[in-house]
């Protein structure tokens, strides 16, 4: 039997009302990817954003998911169209 890490996963105010703005599609799509990272914090195609210590991307269809990974804990800042996510 083996034992898996497990991460913490928070989702700040702000991708609570992201989430809310997504279509039934886009929502259960990017569900499915945040749920994943409770066992895996950078999957396959997770790409660090330039500038930024600890601030990370992950690519799901047309949005990307902005997250801010720590020991132990994953913390989901934003849910951004990739028109948006990259704007200061």
């Amino acid at each position: 039997m083996s034992t898996l890490e497990r991460y913490e996963v928070y989702l700040e105010r702000a991708a609570e009302q992201d989430l809310k703005r997504l279509s039934v599609k886009n929502f259960q799509r990017i569900i499915t990817n945040i749920k994943a990272l409770s066992q895996n914090p950078r999957p396959a195609g997770c790409r660090k954003l330039f500038g930024s210590k600890n601030d990370w991307h992950i690519r799901v269809g047309s949005y990307r998911i902005i997250i801010d990974d720590e020991e132990k804990a994953v913390r989901v800042m934003r849910l951004r169209h990739r028109r948006e996510a990259y704007k200061p």
